[in-house]
């Protein structure tokens, strides 16, 4: 649990995407730290030439979806794995350049040891990316896309903050926290895009449920933004229906919802990085074993 590094930390695969887009829309779900699963998929997606056109993500998703859009192969999981125990990203440090014991400015921000984030690619015109926040005012999710915001980074920082553990990011005046707080996986706006090809990636189970409970203590936590409480407190039974809904479009076709092949273990701020870094692999592993069933769906 005290170890400082992954011990397959140089297996994590390098390199650029290619520059061939494929149509459709990939739809990312959060989890903190369960977002390894989702990198080790992109990654693997990435080296099989399979770069969608427009990718949403909220919370973890929308870390991990930033590098894809800029099509760094690998950089999400390096840095995960080997900054998971610096204090600068969740830690005494965090909490005093942040004000919140987990800086997800650190992963957005250059700060000179990181690998940079490759903004020229990302600003590549014939891409789409959005991160999904929650408005603290409204209590309901909003959209931010790349080129249509004033500051990406600001939105996506915004993103993947974790109520109850870190503050409200301002954009534009108005206060936004964890985007899984209003919508948990954003299959909803890419339909209502019209597209006709979206790809869902959960990091949990397709069985997996979350016990609904009601949440009082963000009622009280949360009392000066009563809409972002509410929102807050109905999260987990929103969540299983979304759930409920997602099983029933990848039945009929609408949509193909790829999830991990066994019931993930790994907690939202997860310590071990045994535990992270093979759940990578294990999104790593899922991506090429269902890679024919993906090309076939796309028409790649």
């Amino acid at each position: 649990m005290g170890k400082k590094e992954y011990s397959r930390l140089g297996e994590i695969p390098r390199g650029s995407a290619g520059e061939a887009l494929t149509e459709g829309c990939l739809v990312l779900e959060g989890g903190a730290f369960r977002g390894l699963y989702t990198q080790g998929f992109l990654d693997a997606m990435m080296t099989q030439g399979l770069n969608l056109r427009c990718v949403i993500g909220v919370s973890a998703g929308a870390l991990g979806g930033l590098n894809y859009a800029a099509g760094q192969i690998g950089r999400s999981a390096r840095i995960n794995l080997g900054y998971r125990h610096d204090s600068r990203y969740v830690g005494l440090r965090a909490l005093v350049h942040s004000g919140s014991f987990l800086d997800v400015g650190f992963l957005t921000e250059e700060r000179g040891i990181l690998e940079p984030l490759d903004r020229a690619r990302l600003a590549d015109p014939r891409r789409r990316f959005v991160a999904v926040t929650t408005d603290c005012r409204s209590g309901k999710a909003a959209y931010f896309e790349k080129g249509k915001c004033e500051d990406l980074m600001l939105a996506v920082r915004a993103s993947a903050t974790m109520p109850f553990i870190s503050p409200p990011v301002m954009i534009d005046g108005a206060p936004h926290l964890d985007g899984g707080c209003a919508c948990k996986i954003p299959y909803g706006w890419a339909m209502e895009q019209g597209y006709e090809k979206i790809v869902v990636i959960r990091t949990r189970d397709p069985a997996f449920r979350k016990p609904e409970k009601e949440l009082s203590a963000a009622l009280r936590f949360y009392r000066i933004y009563p809409a972002f409480a509410r929102a807050l407190a109905d999260s987990d039974r929103a969540y299983n229906r979304q759930c409920d809904e997602i099983e029933a479009l990848h039945a009929r076709g609408r949509l193909l919802r790829l999830a991990p092949s066994e019931p993930v273990t790994v907690s939202r701020l997860e310590k071990d990085l045994e535990k992270l870094g093979d759940l990578y692999f294990l999104g790593w592993k899922d991506c090429m074993t269902n890679l024919a069933s993906l090309r076939s769906y796309l028409g790649a």
